[in-house]
């Protein structure tokens, strides 16, 4: 891809007006060459921050984000009508560059798309604010840090969950095949179906017990961070 411009807090947006769009650049194409322009300086201009977010909710922010930027963006190359639709087909091809598989990023698409809106038709906070961002601001720490409090989102519960689910899978499956080998090998004489039940049985009494443990540390910190705040 062609350097647009030497500056790189200086947006595409000079480069790519309808005057200068040449015939073999799309207005895709330009909505998806100033989208990494944009999130290539707003990702640098957060490296120090340290932000500590749940893989998945970080994705999609900075997505939403990126789908405000290009829909501002296909205003300005004179799509107004169409911007919208424009800005979340451009993203599409945007995941499907960075290597997501196609199905994959239609399920996405339609994924963003609910969460774009919120309540009474408003367009959610990273949406707005991307739509808004300027060159060279700092738009992308601006959506994060009015989350940067928020637990539910937070990396520390995320590794928590992920650490849980792991625990559950790997010791109910371990419980089921200790108890399935023991009455296996020393009650003999039960049926097939018994003994998996048994195994069956094991692994719930492990997996219930850990599982609202957990639930009771994520509830209690929750309720710490409200009364800290």
């Amino acid at each position: 891809m062609n350097e647009v411009t030497t500056d790189p807090d200086k947006s595409t947006a000079e480069a790519f007006t309808p005057e200068k769009t040449t015939s073999d650049i799309s207005i895709m194409d330009a909505c998806i060459a100033h989208a990494r322009e944009v999130i290539a300086v707003q990702l640098e201009r957060i490296k120090s921050r340290d932000y500590d977010f749940a893989p998945e909710f970080k994705d999609m922010t900075i997505q939403l984000y990126l789908f405000g930027v290009m829909w501002k963006f296909a205003e300005r190359l004179g799509n107004v009508n169409e911007a919208r639709d424009l800005a979340f087909a451009a993203l599409s091809t945007m995941l499907v560059q960075d290597g997501l598989h196609k199905k994959k990023v239609a399920k996405r698409i339609e994924f963003l798309k609910k969460m774009s809106k919120i309540a009474d038709d408003h367009n959610a906070l990273a949406v707005a604010i991307g739509y808004e961002s300027e060159p060279g601001d700092n738009s992308l720490a601006e959506v994060f840090d009015h989350y940067i409090d928020d637990t539910q989102v937070s990396g520390a519960f995320w590794r928590l969950y992920d650490r849980g689910r792991k625990i559950m899978l790997y010791g109910g499956l371990f419980v089921a095949f200790v108890v399935i080998w023991f009455v296996t090998l020393f009650m003999p004489g039960n049926s097939a179906i018994a003994i998996l039940a048994a195994g069956l049985i094991s692994a719930a009494l492990f997996v219930i017990p850990v599982f609202l443990i957990g639930l009771f540390i994520y509830r209690n910190k929750i309720n710490k961070r409200k009364k800290a705040s």
